[in-house]
């Protein structure tokens, strides 16, 4: 496993981070998106990314859950 050079983290953690705060970042988006389509009335489209947003929750839980146990197993 070798470390970033930029960063000195190892690449699997680095993504893992990555994963997360992008996956955060995008249900953060959908939470707006969300509310304008259901503003709008737009039942369908709600529904599509009501469930685009539960996977990305439970998405981000996992790497959360992931990320934890990397980080304790490696005593940082």
């Amino acid at each position: 496993m070798a470390a970033d050079t930029r960063t000195g983290a190892k690449d699997e953690t680095y993504d893992l981070v990555s994963l997360l705060y992008h996956t955060l970042q995008e249900a953060d988006t959908l939470t707006t998106y969300l509310s304008d389509t259901r503003e709008a009335g737009d039942e369908e489209l709600a529904v599509f990314i009501q469930e685009t947003l539960d996977q990305d929750r439970q998405r981000a839980q996992k790497a959360k859950e992931l990320l934890a146990g990397r980080l304790s197993a490696s005593g940082s």
